[in-house]
């Protein structure tokens, strides 16, 4: 099996070299992930300047671009072969809810899913990277498990792994996407050259975190699989719209 790694923690980052070596003996693996933090770029790529790749110490590939641009890069030919699995993370930091739209980690995983191939997406649900090696054995177990039992054609799931030291002990349950409140306001200050400057605010409370979402499933010591699609059609509407619109 042929594996491609990426995140958007950037490649120093410890969540990626602990997936990396979570895979270890499963399959030939290749890890190609942004230079720095690219958190927050959701599904970006970049076409406006060229894209520069380099070769760590450690044989990890690296790029001055957005997760997604790696992703794309590798598998249209920077590889010279297509992977059987694209994985992401371990991300410092839950994407549950509506955070999947924004997050980084979730898009490389996408950019996999959008060529057709089984594609996961590995995340903490706290920041700090506490107990990284229960989710880094949350990691290989759920890789080895949905690869032996795979559905036919490419498909993209998105995990979030409670930081617990027995995080690989913990029940693993399929569950929907949460919601939030909208995010909190904006933070206003004056930078030292007396211009206002803007900071995005901090995220909102879950709105919708009920049993069977990932929120509740990770707040009750469980680890959320969720099973994500690209077609954002509203097809429960589509025939009011046909009504009111279609001429």
């Amino acid at each position: 099996m042929r594996i491609l790694i990426s995140n958007d923690d950037g490649y120093l980052a410890p969540g990626l070299q602990a997936l990396v070596d979570a895979c270890q003996g499963l399959g030939q693996i290749e890890v190609i992930a942004p230079e720095q933090n690219a958190s927050g770029t959701s599904n970006s790529l970049t076409l406006n300047r060229p894209l520069n790749v380099y070769r760590a110490a450690n044989g990890f590939r690296y790029l001055n671009g957005t997760p997604s641009d790696g992703v794309h890069l590798a598998l249209t030919g920077l590889l010279g072969y297509r992977p059987d699995l694209v994985l992401s993370g371990i991300n410092n930091g839950a994407n549950m809810g509506d955070d999947t739209l924004y997050s980084g980690t979730v898009a490389a995983a996408t950019e996999g899913y959008l060529f057709g191939i089984p594609s996961i997406a590995f995340s903490q649900v706290d920041k700090g990277w506490g107990d990284l090696d229960a989710a880094a054995r949350v990691a290989r177990a759920v890789v080895e498990q949905v690869m032996a039992n795979r559905p036919t054609g490419g498909f993209l799931l998105n995990v979030n792994i409670p930081n617990r030291p027995d995080a690989d002990r913990l029940p693993r349950v399929v569950t929907r996407l949460g919601r939030r409140h909208a995010a909190e306001g904006i933070i206003e200050q004056i930078n030292p050259r007396g211009e206002t400057i803007y900071w995005i605010g901090p995220a909102g409370d879950a709105r919708d975190a009920g049993e069977g979402t990932d929120f509740f499933a990770t707040a009750n010591g469980q680890v959320s699989i969720t099973p994500l699609q690209v077609d954002l059609t509203d097809s429960a509407r589509l025939g009011d719209w046909r009504s009111r619109l279609q001429a």
